[in-house]
């Protein structure tokens, strides 16, 4: 007989549970490895074997549905909604711009940006600054932007839209509304910087749009791929690399390891990725029945694969609270995992080498300096602000 899968009938979306996103979704996990919300009408599956299971097998864990997807929302609307073949075929010409030879050219104008950036946050040694506003936000929202060649004119906007986006992966609640307040400027401005003609003919934007001419996809396919590029690739490292200074605040002697070793950025990129990952969940959509450790979960079931809780799984790694640069953390679901893995990940990494590494070089120290304030959407997580003092190195 099926095991009875647990109901849970707390909001775990709501405005609270978002500022305890740890506890609330460790709790999940630990509960079942299957949970049934009834709020949602959703199920959640939270242990690590069975959500990296779930994310390689694309055929029973479909992404052509999943919970709250509107066709209709202000998310471009490719690539994440695909399965095989048109996943494929338009995952190619994405990974293709952003693969390590053709990113090559931008790792010594990421470090540019990243020094000349963390030479000017240095001046404010002794004091506690917000280094999501003056860091990690400081340096995606101008290297990402470059890199597609997108006008400067309006990139003021790029924080609401990823907000956003971010808010239609989730229900549509109080945080949904919230996001969704006065979007007409952002919306247009979207629409309009990413048309062929108001894109740099060297960016990677650019690229897109020549896949289009050779007839691989359409014209508005290319622009919706620049679209998605702007919110799946800015929000996600803004946080992950906020994640990773606070996490060294809160275990300096990880900082000072990496200090001494500076090789270790992409290890502590990963750690930071493990450790609190930027999503709570990616949604699927069964395309049959999946039994769980003897729970059933049905055909057609909306589900959510708890990326941050899988990380965090005591069943997994040792000690999982502990942020480890030297973890062997392989294996962590923090870029997804299997076809829908981050098709970003290359550029992800270039970008937290360039700015950790210019961290290191300027900054001694960072402390705590009060409570990191939670981006305020159901599944994209993170500090939006994070109080830090810091303190310059010796020149």
């Amino acid at each position: 007989m099926p095991r009875e899968t647990p109901v849970c009938s707390e909001d775990v979306f709501s405005r609270e549970s978002v500022r305890n996103a740890r506890t609330v979704d460790d709790a999940l996990r630990e509960l079942a490895p299957v949970v049934r919300l009834s709020r949602e009408n959703i199920t959640m599956i939270g242990r690590y074997e069975h959500v990296a299971a779930s994310l390689k097998d694309w055929r029973t864990f479909s992404s052509r549905s999943r919970p709250w997807h509107d066709p209709d929302s202000v998310r471009p609307e490719i690539l994440l909604v695909d399965d095989p073949p048109r996943h494929t075929q338009v995952r190619n010409i994405v990974s293709n711009a952003l693969s390590p030879r053709a990113l090559s050219r931008m790792a010594e104008s990421f470090r540019a940006d990243a020094d000349a950036l963390l030479r000017e946050v240095k001046q404010r040694s002794g004091t506690a600054i917000d280094v999501v506003q003056e860091i990690t936000q400081a340096f995606v929202y101008k290297v990402l932007p470059d890199l597609l060649g997108l006008p400067k004119a309006g990139r003021e906007h790029l924080y609401a839209f990823g907000h956003m986006v971010w808010a239609t992966l989730g229900p549509q609640n109080e945080l949904f509304a919230e996001a969704m307040q006065n979007t007409g400027p952002v919306i247009a401005w979207v629409d309009q910087c990413c048309n062929r003609e108001n894109l740099d003919p060297e960016g990677l934007g650019m690229q897109m749009f020549r896949a289009a001419d050779e007839g691989q996809i359409t014209e508005p396919e290319a622009k919706l791929l620049i679209q998605v590029l702007l919110s799946a690739a800015a929000d996600t490292t803004v946080m992950t690399a906020a994640t990773a200074l606070r996490a060294f605040s809160l275990f300096p002697e990880q900082y000072q390891l990496l200090r001494a070793e500076p090789g270790l950025a992409k290890d502590a990129f990963e750690e930071s990725l493990r450790w609190d990952s930027p999503s709570r969940m990616a949604g699927r959509i069964t395309t049959r029945e999946v039994q769980i450790e003897g729970y059933v979960v049905p055909s057609g079931e909306r589900c959510g694969l708890m990326f941050a809780a899988a990380n965090r799984d005591p069943r997994k790694w040792s000690d999982p609270d502990r942020f480890d640069i030297r973890r062997d953390n392989r294996g962590h679901v923090g870029w997804g995992y299997g076809l829908h893995a981050c098709v970003g990940r290359v550029l992800a990494v270039l970008e937290a080498e360039a700015l950790l590494g210019a961290c290191i070089r300027h900054i001694e120290r960072f402390e705590p300096a009060g409570e990191p304030a939670p981006w305020m959407t159901a599944i994209g997580h993170g500090p939006v602000k994070l109080p830090l003092v810091i303190t310059a190195a010796a020149a």
